[in-house]
């Protein structure tokens, strides 16, 4: 045992947020720290049983490798073979073909609901005793106590007229996109960046893509009838997401479905051909918080930062917070690093933030509705090197490795390494021009 573990910089960590990225924290700490007390807070009376994202990129997969959960997230999802651009008239561009890596690597994209993972996260948190989850805790204020080297929130309690207040070492806010630990920190409206005018419509439905010859997942370029359509579970169901009129209410672009769906879909079903289980108007984001640690607190995921979700930035973005946040932690754990490496996280993942998640998300998105899409082939960089992967294997397997660039190996910064370490700014600068590649394939 190292003096740091003996004499540990830290035995209790409050995650708020039991939504799969504040399970997934507690999963990956818990399984290294056994004797450290982890505690989860959230609003919600249960895990959120709304499908929601679906893709993890490989960076993801290898976090929920590490976490020993990917078996079981692979046995109840699946693994996508292809995707690819299309025309509105159902026309092939250019596409990726996922079977390159097979035997490559074992951490490849992987489609799973959300809302599985996060049954999957709690069944395994059950074997690990030093682990409780707080449903309907919702969180009202929060505090440093520095004489006492704690951090604290309060919250209410449902169903009870009654305020706790829990403490720990650290606090990690990973309470989405309305996070209240952000807002209190930042103040309600500071999250800077930007809300798309574009309006998306997001959709579940079972409809039979296949006997059209579409590949697991496609983009269609159109100006107006731009969309998104992946198969999202082995049973047949499958996410599409559109662009609508902007200025209409909910009701009205729910009302507009059927029509937009004759129009777009192979085949212009009318709504007796298929059957949708969710739909959802939603607006679309682009922001990122000033910081991501203040103190005793921590931020994560999307309580952190936001993007569109063409191209699946926003949940492997997220999950690699998670992962980094994991490697600082028991780097200070055991010693290797002091609590300055919790500064180097908040600079890495912001960084990864502006310089890969933020530009080439939105790249993702306006490629379907800002070109024209007849000669998209001859002036689309992008598409121009999906054909080339057609043809290159090696070159399709570099492309398709671009997205570990949204990792981050921290050990330069451990103690022993710092003094010859790289300048945060020059590591993740260097790995920005390979990203490009494959982050463009998948949705949220």
């Amino acid at each position: 045992m190292s003096a740091a573990e003996s004499n540990p910089p830290f035995d209790s960590i409050l995650i708020v947020g039991a939504g799969p990225s504040g399970l997934l924290l507690a999963l990956l700490l818990a399984r290294q720290l056994p004797k450290i007390e982890i505690t989860l807070v959230d609003a919600n009376d249960g895990l959120d049983t709304r499908p929601r994202a679906t893709h993890y990129g490989p960076p993801a997969a290898y976090e929920l490798r590490r976490a020993g959960i990917i078996e079981d997230v692979k046995s109840q999802g699946f693994i996508p073979k292809k995707v690819c651009w299309r025309k509105l008239d159902g026309t092939y561009l250019a596409g990726l073909d996922g079977s390159v890596m097979e035997g490559i690597t074992e951490d490849r994209l992987v489609c799973l609901p959300l809302d599985r993972l996060g049954k999957i996260l709690v069944d395994h948190l059950k074997s690990h005793p030093n682990v409780s989850i707080k449903w309907g805790h919702n969180v009202t204020g929060l505090g440093e106590d520095a004489e006492r080297s704690k951090a604290w929130v309060d919250v209410d309690i449902k169903d009870q007229s009654s305020t706790r207040r829990f403490e720990a070492d650290y606090v990690v806010g990973c309470d989405g996109a309305n996070s209240q630990v952000r807002r209190t920190l930042f103040g309600d409206l500071n999250f800077p960046g930007r809300t798309w005018d574009e309006q998306v419509v997001a959709t579940n439905v079972y409809y039979d893509f296949d006997k059209f010859g579409y590949e697991d997942s496609q983009f269609h370029i159109h100006p107006e009838h731009w969309y998104m359509a992946a198969r999202i579970t082995r049973d047949g169901m499958w996410r599409v997401s559109y662009g609508e009129l902007v200025g209409l209410s909910p009701e009205e672009l729910i009302a507009r479905q059927p029509t937009k769906y004759e129009v777009m879909l192979p085949g212009h079903p009318k709504p007796h051909e298929y059957r949708i289980t969710n739909i959802g108007p939603y607006k679309i984001h682009q922001r990122c918080a000033e910081k991501m640690r203040v103190g005793r607190f921590l931020l994560a995921a999307d309580a952190a930062h936001l993007c569109n979700p063409f191209g699946g930035l926003g949940l492997t973005g997220g999950i690699c917070d998670i992962g980094s946040l994991h490697d600082c932690l028991i780097a200070m754990y055991e010693g290797k690093a002091d609590d300055s490496i919790l500064d180097v996280y908040d600079e890495v993942r912001r960084q990864k933030w502006r310089e890969l998640i933020d530009p080439i998300s939105s790249d993702n998105i306006r490629r379907l509705f800002g070109q024209d899409p007849e000669v998209a082939l001859e002036n689309d960089e992008f598409l121009k090197m999906c054909k080339r992967t057609e043809i290159d294997i090696e070159f399709a397997r570099q492309v398709q490795s671009g997205m570990d660039a949204l990792r981050y190996d921290f050990t330069p910064h451990f103690k022993e390494n710092v003094t010859r370490g790289p300048h945060v700014e020059q590591a993740v600068k260097g790995e920005a021009h390979i990203a490009v590649g494959a982050v463009s394939g998948v949705i949220d």
